[in-house]
């Protein structure tokens, strides 16, 4: 063996290590970070809410047309700010999962009740900027998954 594959060798030795300690650090640390990502992710939304300043307020009004937008809005801010202080804060995890769950639950509902917010022409394939607000929170469930998988290890 020459210098240059003993060199190559040690180099990808020495990326495999780094490899392997990238792997172990997202495996000890990535669920946890996912969580409060997502924490910080449902305060915010839901402080804009309880504020006025949501820019989905009205996409919220025009889905659940049949309650005052005046007290809703803002109580699904609270509730939000509430699943995003039980995901930053880890505590009472399965109920805080809970409420996630009921949460994203209902954002779909414009796809169903609203389909003429959510695509453009009645097609599905072709969405609207309120109809990616929504099916974007596919990836919010993913992370929940996650989360939920983490209840029974972490403390």
């Amino acid at each position: 063996m020459d210098s240059r594959e003993q060199s190559l060798r040690g180099g990808s030795s020495l990326a495999a290590r780094i490899d392997e300690a990238l792997i172990s650090l997202m495996r000890l640390h990535g669920a946890r970070i996912l969580r409060l990502a997502l924490g910080v992710v449902f305060v915010w939304f839901g402080a804009l809410k309880i504020m006025g300043r949501s820019p989905v307020a009205d996409l919220v009004a025009a889905t659940v047309y049949w309650v005052s937008p005046t007290w809703f809005v803002p109580l699904l801010g609270w509730w939000e700010v509430v699943v995003g202080l039980g995901l930053l804060a880890g505590i009472a995890l399965r109920l805080t999962l809970l409420l996630f769950w009921l949460q994203l639950a209902g954002t779909f509902l414009v796809l169903v009740l609203r389909p003429d917010l959510a695509f453009q022409s009645g097609n599905p394939l072709l969405l609207t900027v309120a109809g990616e607000f929504v099916v974007k929170n596919l990836v919010l469930i993913a992370a929940g998954l996650v989360i939920g998988s983490t209840v029974r290890r972490e403390k």
